[in-house]
């Protein structure tokens, strides 16, 4: 007598998203983030709410210790909130598994770093298209065209890595990190490494991918210029919002630095 084999049950999908969520990218909801125990404890993040708009360009500023690349990596998934409530196109980050988790980072989130963790082995396009291999996901190739028209790149597609200038690598990046259409990219200083011509460049891109993609950006900086390429700039001390800035440019927002500094 056979024994039917039955196939492995799939892990179930995310929750639905909530509806009045859906025009909102990326929120934060009275999140909290502790490091350690005891007095040696160190409350990175303390109480923040805030909302990052779909089809924006945002930037989070503040000083060293400020917490501004742990609310980052909170709102993106890559760590979990001490208490509080992170979501992501409306998805509650602290209700999926961790494989929930992985898969709306796929199919939701882009990534640039600092660190651009390109594949060496791999020659520009592939690490573009890289997410969608991984993915099993066919490209859309008007999309991919009009990416590598964008970043300037089209001569350069067959080149490695070890072959591109610092700025040309991080135009890969960041351009690996639109093909795949996510609802929203979270940079991580991504001028950090580059001189001001290159990282001119890379905000201008990333610019046009706000305004001609309706892609969705926040960003993490340190710097005024870049900051002052965005819509929007939250700026943070001590894990609280301090200021909301709309509109901002390089002398706004040096005054305001400058005001948090006092």
């Amino acid at each position: 007598m056979s024994v039917s084999q039955t196939a492995p049950v799939p892990p179930p999908p995310p929750p639905p998203p909530i509806p009045d969520l859906v025009p909102i990218a990326a929120r934060a909801v009275d999140a909290v983030k502790v490091y350690g125990r005891g007095d040696a404890a160190v409350r990175a993040l303390d109480g923040i709410t805030a909302d990052f708009v779909s089809r924006q360009f945002s930037a989070i500023m503040g000083a060293s210790g400020s917490g501004k690349s742990t609310l980052l990596h909170c709102l993106a998934g890559l760590d979990r909130l001490t208490s509080g409530q992170a979501f992501i196109a409306g998805y509650e980050l602290g209700s999926l598994t961790d494989h929930q988790l992985t898969m709306l980072r796929r199919e939701k989130v882009g990534f640039i770093f600092q660190s651009l963790n390109l594949v060496p082995t791999l020659n520009a396009l592939e690490n573009i298209l890289l997410p969608l291999t991984i993915a099993g996901r066919k490209p859309d190739q008007g999309l991919v065209d009009g990416v590598v028209q964008m970043t300037g790149l089209a001569d350069r597609l067959r080149h490695h890595p070890s072959e591109l200038s610092g700025g040309q690598q991080q135009r890969v990046a960041a351009a690996r990190a639109l093909v795949s259409r996510p609802e929203i990219i979270f940079a991580d200083e991504p001028t950090g490494n580059l001189d001001s011509k290159a990282g001119g460049e890379l905000l201008a891109f990333l610019r046009r991918a706000v305004d001609q993609l309706g892609q969705t950006i926040v960003m993490v900086t340190h710097d005024p210029l870049a900051a002052s390429h965005t819509d929007r700039v939250v700026f943070l001390a001590d894990g609280r919002v301090v200021q909301d800035m709309r509109s901002p440019t390089t002398d706004s927002i040096l005054a305001a630095v400058r005001h948090l500094g006092d």
